[in-house]
């Protein structure tokens, strides 16, 4: 069964906080709130995680998971960006974008692209979600908690819990989350392209 962590939305409790982490760090899996909707997430290293997570979701190989990232300094380890791209992606986080950019040596393989080597990265505008990356010290392996056959993300922490309390190991709810996942621009050629229109403004990429 997974745990159920009820946290502020505004002032998150360290003690909630450092549960949460600790889990993660145990190769845990969770569903967590994002500026745009709920997600999945798990440690960087945690293989199965990131299987569970497929499962889940019913993935292909060629899914971009995404790197959620705590500020621009962490995602800069992860990703290649030319000074273009800097000035572009530092001017619109953090918000409800998620950038596919190439990835760098400190990304592991299974986690790139098969063939364009490239990965998701993402820094969220979310008290709860920075909270725990700021816990963590290192990004959170992640995707939209958007299941087979659902039109929308959930956007209720107990539905979650009633509907995933096998295949998880906590839902963190801090409230009810959107269910516009975010707006996905691709980099990886060096001019934007919008691969989905979510919820960030596409328009400053155009």
């Amino acid at each position: 069964m997974a745990k159920y962590l009820d946290v502020h939305p505004d002032n998150p409790q360290p003690r909630t906080i450092s549960q949460v982490v600790d889990l993660i760090r145990r190769d845990g899996l969770i569903a967590y709130p994002t500026d745009s909707c709920f997600a999945l997430g798990c440690r960087l290293g945690n293989k199965e995680g990131m299987d569970r997570i497929r499962e889940i979701r019913n993935l292909d190989s060629g899914h971009h998971f995404t790197l959620v990232c705590r500020d621009f300094a962490q995602l800069g380890q992860f990703v290649h960006l030319s000074n273009a791209v800097f000035r572009a992606v530092k001017a619109a986080t953090p918000g409800s974008y998620t950038f596919i950019l190439p990835g760098t040596k400190e990304v592991p393989r299974r986690l790139l692209h098969p063939k364009k080597k490239t990965v998701g990265v993402r820094i969220p505008e979310h008290v709860v979600a920075q909270a725990i990356l700021t816990e963590l010290g290192e990004p959170l392996l992640s995707s939209t908690l958007l299941l087979p056959g659902d039109e929308e993300p959930m956007t209720q922490g107990w539905e979650i819990k009633e509907r995933l309390d096998h295949a998880v190991d906590a839902v963190v709810d801090s409230g009810e989350c959107g269910t516009e996942p975010t707006t996905v621009v691709d980099f990886s050629e060096g001019e934007p392209e919008i691969v989905r229109v979510g919820a960030g403004d596409p328009s400053r990429f155009a």
